[in-house]
């Protein structure tokens, strides 16, 4: 695929995210703002479920 001109967008910061059309770009900034800081319930119950099943694995193998 050849392109003679690509538009780009200098605050990308990547070169796959700068050869993105703006309206895909804005969609992606939004589910990463929305993403990156909201932890539910189930989040938290997964992590120390995992934790305590690796804690009690440890224990058993060391035992």
């Amino acid at each position: 695929m050849r392109r003679s001109l690509v538009l780009t967008d200098e605050a990308a910061r990547h070169p796959f995210l700068a050869s993105l059309p703006p309206h895909v770009r804005m969609n992606l900034l939004d589910s990463e703002e929305r993403s990156v800081w909201s932890l539910s319930r189930d989040d938290v119950r997964g992590v120390v479920t995992t934790y305590f099943a690796v804690f009690a694995a440890a224990l058993v193998f060391i035992a």
